[in-house]
């Protein structure tokens, strides 16, 4: 499905998979990106991800809870500046739960305790290849929020990047949940529409914050 004519309602992409327009409102897409300014700051910061072939991720990142890198967690950011990682806080746990009970029903949320934070950076040249969430060892949902510029997010099958799959347009304030069966879909960004932001988050760009359970 083109993600242009996808509608901008409650949607289930896949089973499992469910994509909330406009979750945020104004208030919260601002103090959230206020928070993400500040996580962005040194010491372990927004920083340029290092693939293991030597190439370069073109979203950049900074990371809550545990330091992620390819492919494994951390407790310091040891592809930056080896810096603890900052917390994770308890409030954006909090709004995980309340995006997973949102989404998929209040009973999907009991178990979900989210500890780990990915918060990408995408300007107008950045993609993301397809992918699987799969360092965690918890099944629980991940939790993706967007703010700032719209982009096409294509969300996949569990068995293999190519097609199957289904081009979503994420907004800025758009929640996307997926657990479940599609737990380990694959997953990429392969464009961002520069400018599309709303002119009063002050923002130029894409922020993506996804929320994750590390588990045991």
């Amino acid at each position: 499905m083109d993600a242009e004519l996808f509608p901008r309602t409650r949607t289930q992409v896949a089973p499992g998979a469910v994509h909330l327009p406009d979750w945020l409102d104004a208030a919260g897409q601002s103090g959230l990106l206020a928070a993400c300014r500040e996580w962005a700051r040194p010491p372990a910061g927004l920083r340029t991800v290092r693939t293991p072939g030597g190439g370069t991720m073109t979203a950049r990142q900074v990371c809550l809870g545990r330091h992620w890198y390819p492919y494994g967690y951390a407790p310091t950011a040891v592809d930056g500046d080896g810096a603890p990682v900052k917390p994770f806080p308890a409030w954006l746990g909090d709004l995980g739960r309340r995006a997973v009970a949102d989404a998929l029903g209040p009973g999907q949320a009991a178990a979900a305790a989210y500890d780990i934070a990915l918060i990408n950076f995408y300007d107008a040249d950045a993609r993301m290849g397809m992918h699987r969430d799969a360092d965690e060892n918890s099944p629980a949902p991940v939790v993706s929020l967007s703010l700032g510029d719209t982009c096409v997010f294509r969300f996949g099958n569990t068995a293999t990047r190519a097609r199957p799959w289904t081009d979503v347009e994420l907004r800025s304030g758009d929640l996307f949940v997926f657990g479940g069966p599609s737990r380990l879909a694959y997953h990429g960004v392969p464009k961002v529409h520069p400018g599309t932001a709303p002119p009063e988050l002050g923002l130029t760009g894409r922020l993506n914050i996804t929320l994750r359970v590390g588990g045991p």
